[in-house]
Order: C-alpha cells, then sequence, then structure tokens
C-alpha cells in the first residue's frame, strides 16, 4: 500500500473555479499545468472553500475550524488556543515551509514554519515570477532531502490577484508593468455571465485572464521542482484557490464565483489518474484529511472532517455545507474593515444566503468596485436599465436570496419570492438556524428574529 511521507499545498490567488481549463473554462490555453495535475489525480466539481477571502480562507484550511472558531475572521491572527496543522506536523518532526502569502497565516510564531519566504517584494517579481518559485522550492526541497526529513510546503501564488498583468493598478501598487508569458486580447476572453459584456469589462478581464495564465505557470514550476527532486512519488499533492476573482459577484461574496474552488489532489499509487468526484466538500475539511491520511491524531475540536473516504472509496461527503462571510480588508479602498455579516447554506444545486447587513443604505464596497468592471457596469447603467438593476443589486442586496445554481450559476435570478420553492426555502431556513446554533455564530439570534420568527417557523427548530 502506498503511504504518504511529505504534503505539498499548492494554491492561487483569486482564481475562479470556472477560469481553469479542466473546470469548463473557453479561453485557449489558459491553464495546462492545472489541467495536467487534475489528469494524474481526482478533481472536486462541488468543492467550497468556506469565507471568500485571502487571509481567512487560508486560516480556515490550516485549522479545519470556522472563521469564529479559529479568531481570523477577518485579516486577524488565528489565536494562541487554536491547534494549527503546521503545528501537529512540527511535533512529527516534519520541516514546515511556506513560499508566497506568507503573511496571510498568522501569528508566524504560532505556525511553526521552518521556511519562511516572502515573495512579494520586487526582487522576487511581487509573487509573479513563476521561476522564482521553482528557485525556492527547489531550495526548500534540497534541505528536506538534506536533513532526512517529511515535510509539508504550502505554495502560494499571488497571480491572479490585483493588480491584474498590465493594468494600471500595477503603477500604483509595484511603480511598474509587470511581465506575463501569455497576454490575452479583449477579444479573446469569455465574458463570465455574473457580468455584462462591456469593452471595458473585457479589458479587465483579459487582464485577470494574463494573471491566470501567469499563475498556471507557476503552478507548472512548483510540481517541475518537485519533479526534479524526484520526490513526486511520495508526495500527496493539493492544489486550490483560495476564493473567487476579484471582480463584482464573487470574491468576498457568498455566491458559487465566490466560494467554489477548482479543488485538485494527486496521490500517485492510490488516487486513480484522471478521477472526478461531485462530493460536496468544504474548507473545513483539510486538516482533518492531510492528518488522517498521514496517520497523525485528529484536532479534536476541529469543525472539519477527513475527505479519505471520499478519495479512496468515491463516498460522499455532506448533503449541505455552511458558508460565510464576516469583513473585508482595511485597505486605500475601505480605509477600514468593513462588515458585510453573510451567511450561505448550500447543496449541490441550490443554495440560500442571508444577508444581515443588508438595511436598503448600507453599500457594499470591497476592491471589485474599484476596478474597470464595477466603473463600466455604472456608466452602463445610465442608459441600460437592466446593468443599473445589477449595480443596485451588488451594492444593497436584500435580506434573504435563493438561487438554482444548476440552471442559474451566476446567480442572476432571484427566487426568494417564488411560490413553489416556499417549502424548500423554509428547509434552508431553519437548516441555517441549526448550522448556526450547533456552530455558535454570533448572528444567531438575529437570524431567528428576522426569518425564523418572521415567517413563522419558531416550531420547526429546536431551542
Amino acid at each position: 500500500m502506498a503511504t504518504i511521507s511529505n504534503v505539498l499545498l499548492i494554491t492561487v490567488d483569486d482564481l475562479n473555479y470556472d477560469s481553469v481549463g479542466c473546470f469548463g473554462c473557453p479561453v485557449d490555453d489558459i491553464t495546462p499545468n492545472i489541467d495536467r495535475l487534475a489528469s494524474e489525480g481526482v478533481r472536486f466539481t462541488n468543492s467550497h472553500v468556506t469565507i471568500a477571502v485571502c487571509q481567512p480562507s487560508r486560516s480556515v484550511l490550516l485549522t479545519g475550524r470556522y472563521p469564529h472558531h479559529n479568531g481570523a475572521r477577518g485579516f486577524e491572527d488565528i489565536d494562541a488556543s487554536v491547534t494549527t496543522l503546521p503545528e501537529v506536523l512540527h511535533r512529527h518532526g516534519f520541516l514546515n515551509g511556506i513560499i508566497g502569502k506568507e503573511d496571510h497565516v498568522a501569528p508566524r510564531e504560532k505556525i511553526f514554519w521552518d521556511e519562511y519566504i516572502q515573495t512579494y517584494c520586487r526582487e522576487k517579481g511581487w509573487g509573479r515570477d513563476p521561476q522564482v518559485y521553482y528557485d525556492e522550492v527547489t531550495r526548500f526541497l534540497n534541505r528536506a532531502k538534506e536533513e532526512k526529513r517529511p515535510f509539508f510546503l504550502m505554495a502560494n501564488s499571488h497571480d491572479p490577484h490585483r493588480p491584474f498583468a498590465g493594468a494600471d493598478d500595477e503603477m500604483f501598487y509595484f511603480g511598474h508593468h509587470t511581465t506575463a508569458p501569455r497576454t490575452y486580447t479583449p477579444e479573446e476572453i469569455t465574458v463570465p455571465g455574473c457580468l455584462p459584456d462591456l469593452p471595458d469589462v473585457r479589458r479587465e478581464l483579459a487582464q485577470y485572464f494574463s494573471s491566470v495564465h501567469r499563475g498556471d505557470e507557476t503552478v507548472g514550476m512548483i510540481l517541475k521542482a518537485l519533479e526534479d527532486a524526484g520526490l513526486s512519488e511520495d508526495t500527496f499533492v493539493l492544489f486550490l484557490s483560495d476564493n473567487g476573482m476579484a471582480l463584482p459577484y464573487a470574491k468576498t461574496n457568498c455566491y458559487l464565483n465566490s466560494t467554489k474552488s477548482p479543488y485538485i489532489m494527486r496521490w500517485p499509487g492510490r488516487i486513480k489518474a484522471g478521477t472526478v468526484s461531485d462530493a460536496l466538500i468544504s474548507g473545513i475539511d483539510y486538516t482533518p484529511t492531510v492528518l488522517d491520511l498521514l496517520g497523525l491524531e485528529p484536532i479534536l475540536d476541529a469543525d472539519g472532517r477527513s475527505l479519505k473516504h471520499v478519495i479512496l472509496e468515491g463516498a460522499q461527503q455532506y448533503d449541505t455545507i455552511f458558508t460565510l462571510f464576516f469583513k473585508t480588508n482595511n485597505n486605500h479602498i475601505t480605509h477600514r474593515a468593513l462588515h458585510f455579516p453573510m451567511r450561505c447554506v448550500q447543496n449541490k444545486r441550490f443554495a440560500y444566503i442571508f444577508n444581515a447587513w443588508s438595511d436598503g443604505e448600507t453599500a457594499f464596497l470591497n476592491e471589485s468596485t474599484e476596478g474597470l468592471t464595477f466603473k463600466a457596469m455604472e456608466r452602463a447603467g445610465q442608459t441600460d436599465p437592466a446593468i443599473q438593476s445589477r449595480v443596485d443589486f451588488f451594492k444593497f442586496r436584500v435580506k434573504e436570496e435563493l438561487y438554482d445554481y444548476l440552471n442559474d450559476p451566476h446567480a442572476l435570478h432571484n427566487l426568494i419570492d417564488y411560490a413553489e420553492y416556499q417549502e424548500m426555502l423554509d428547509d434552508f431556513r431553519v437548516q441555517m438556524f441549526h448550522y448556526m446554533r450547533a456552530c455558535q455564530d454570533g448572528l444567531v439570534d438575529k437570524f431567528y428574529h428576522r426569518v425564523i420568527l418572521e415567517n413563522g417557523l419558531e416550531g420547526k427548530v429546536r431551542l
């Protein structure tokens, strides 16, 4: 029986699930390296991160706990009392390393990184130079071999996070434009259904897809370093995106384009090449899965559970999952952390969203609203009522949303008031309450009064 000696976690930053070729992206030659990895392992078609923003998403992955259980609701440190995956591996002699996005798993002293490698600097291409990742991964692997230690390496590309390749914003952030091995034109890309087809939308998407392709090159170089080191056969490789693209109706929300992630696992000798799983899985499952596959003790207070039976037996995992959003980052756009509490319960087809912040007056603000796309939508909305409706909905939302993702993956048609969905809607409302109660969500009282009581469902919930 093949066993795992090493673990390589590869993440890309702000990559939409459907921006990957093997997950259905029609853009030409967009992700050949990721596609090849999928052909060598298992591809999950119903995988979701738990929260769709960088640092909290990664904190969930490395703790197996919901954001309000690990301390990192937004861009905060993981609580001192919370056990992390690298801590457990450190106790068992693993060489732990992180390359890129290192400040998004904090605090540093708690995680027990043996190698802590920054790539977000001019000298290393702002986390967007594939060759830098090859060199740094190679150096780390050589150390692991020299010390004869198993390793856990988290290699994080900064692509395709903003600023996109060739965007004017690069001058603000970097002081110069970066180079990309493949530059897409507005005519070459496909506009996702959540966005209108406008010239500036295409222009920004072309920059985004150029960054996607460069991120794929980084993935390829990470895997090449593993192969060149002769460690591919005894290394468990996991690949995913931390959240959806930084464009409207995606990142920092609870839509399909927010949390659905292109999750891939490769385990030579155990996972059959080219496998596809439709199991519904969550980001809280990552740490329990790795520990189980390594044969190490579980973290007893984790919220997630191991995917071992899914990976090895083709089993299912959940009927529904719970995803969340708390607050944005404090940056030059928001000027402070802005709270937009959202909760979602979804199965493989339908999703129910509760927007606790929506009051008809508070306007949503994140980095997506400052890009070319949203500004183009605002301009076009002055003469196009349909686009203006999308702008207004993105900014203000409504208290509740219900979507049929099988027929409406881009959440264009809110079914909340359709009579034929009311029974299912009430079931989702009750499930939401039970999730919130079980995981001690601070919104549970507000949800009970604003949704459960208002819809006469108090008799269906367990108090």
